[in-house]
């Protein structure tokens, strides 16, 4: 099938599930139903005895604008998830984080799109303060932009010189040198010491 798969408004009158799946299969989509369905397995683990007995793949996501008996004709297809345009979700776009999900469009709910979430030119009307993100650079390329002439032309010269050496640390209370550049009064401390244990 063609991406995005847009199909005419005439998909909202479906209403028995013999006619959806026809539709799928005319358009190429069943393979996806299918695919969903084969791979209902049961859980591995101690889900399966806390009301998540299987699992299962993800089908196709139907998005319409009105349902006249949509809903109802798609949803006993396996993995087949409806959504209302108003209502689309990322969890529903995206599950689990993985972007790339079938979607089937009607086309009034395709074309509702712009009004939802809005273009670049002009903001949404039902997401008050909504507008689509945009790239913070338009050549994401940053090595060929680093390695430009327009760049290389402004840097400064590379410093070449010695090289920074990072003192070894060492210990002041054995090292008598660093005590005594920590606490300069500890020379004038030692030799009263000393004094005081030769008389």
């Amino acid at each position: 099938p063609e991406f995005p798969l847009v199909l005419s408004d005439s998909l909202n009158r479906v209403s028995h599930t013999q006619d959806a799946r026809a539709v799928l299969e005319k358009v190429g989509a069943y393979d996806d139903v299918v695919k969903s369905r084969d791979s209902r397995k049961i859980r591995v683990g101690a889900g399966k005895s806390r009301n998540r007995r299987h699992t299962q793949r993800r089908g196709p996501l139907v998005v319409y604008d009105v349902s006249e008996g949509l809903d109802k004709a798609f949803r006993n297809l396996p993995g087949v998830e409806l959504s209302l345009v108003d209502n689309l979700s990322l969890l529903d776009l995206a599950p689990g984080g993985h972007l790339g999900r079938f979607v089937i469009w009607t086309k009034g709910a395709f074309e509702k799109l712009d009004s939802i979430f809005g273009t670049y030119e002009e903001s949404a009307k039902f997401k008050t303060g909504f507008n689509l993100p945009r790239a913070f650079m338009t050549n994401a390329d940053l090595t060929r932009i680093i390695n430009s002439d327009e760049v290389q032309s402004v840097l400064k010269p590379q410093v070449t010189g010695p090289t920074l050496v990072i003192p070894k640390k060492r210990n002041p209370l054995k090292n008598a040198a660093v005590r005594l550049a920590l606490n300069p009064y500890q020379a004038a401390v030692v030799a009263r010491e000393t004094k005081k244990a030769t008389e």
